[in-house]
């Protein structure tokens, strides 16, 4: 026998009872300058052969969630040819978000680790424990945790208690995570992501938020 009250929605482990907005983070797949681990920012390398089957393994791996309302990607290619399979399996139109971009790393662009680190030697020390200090003519990774705070509180405006894929960047989904777990710098220099691989961040209408998924690359390996 009912009571005649409308049922409730259970409470989450942390108290709230309303549908979060569920970001499905989507790494780009393979692009010539990953395969020589080279600095690949604001530059606009196409995906390789592998990292289309990259792209559309991890297409299905997402296209296995329920309910995804909206696929939100970065403009540069790499990302945008990832988004565009992911569409091609959901039905899903691609917004391009510039928030999304990946991190501008200046001259070190195109560069190795060790080629940046020799042109620019005190630059790169600082750069990889301050995260206020910028590549040579780019942005720091502050800088870049500001753009992807603002784009975070955009999108929740826009598709608030739906889910959607973001297809991004290793530096702005790192990020994300980074402000969902509500931890320090650190995690930026000590998170590996994958290519095209799949985490999920949750925010709740009260300003709560959790960790679902990290780095799941399972579907391409």
């Amino acid at each position: 026998m009912t009571s005649g009250r409308t049922a409730k929605k259970a409470p989450s482990w942390q108290g709230q009872r309303g549908a979060p907005t569920r970001f499905i983070l989507l790494r780009h797949g393979q692009t010539p300058l990953s395969v020589e681990r080279r600095y690949s920012g604001r530059g606009n390398p196409d995906l390789t052969a592998e990292g289309l089957r990259q792209a559309r393994a991890a297409a299905e791996r997402v296209a296995r969630e329920d309910g995804i309302g909206a696929i939100v990607t970065s403009p540069l290619s790499r990302a945008r040819a990832t988004a565009d399979e992911v569409a091609a399996l959901t039905g899903v139109d691609v917004v391009e978000h510039p928030g999304l971009i990946e991190n501008d790393f200046g001259r070190w662009e195109g560069l190795t680790f060790t080629e940046a680190s020799e042109l620019d030697p005190q630059i790169h020390r600082e750069w990889l424990s301050d995260i206020t200090v910028p590549a040579p003519g780019g942005e720091s990774f502050a800088q870049v945790a500001e753009r992807i705070a603002d784009t975070k509180n955009d999108l929740l405006e826009r598709y608030s208690g739906q889910t959607v894929v973001l297809v991004s960047h290793v530096t702005p989904i790192k990020l994300m995570l980074r402000d969902a777990l509500r931890v320090g710098p650190e995690l930026l220099f000590s998170l590996h992501l994958d290519l095209a691989s799949v985490s999920i961040a949750e925010y709740f209408d009260d300003g709560g938020s959790v960790v679902r998924l990290v780095n799941d690359a399972a579907h391409w390996h």
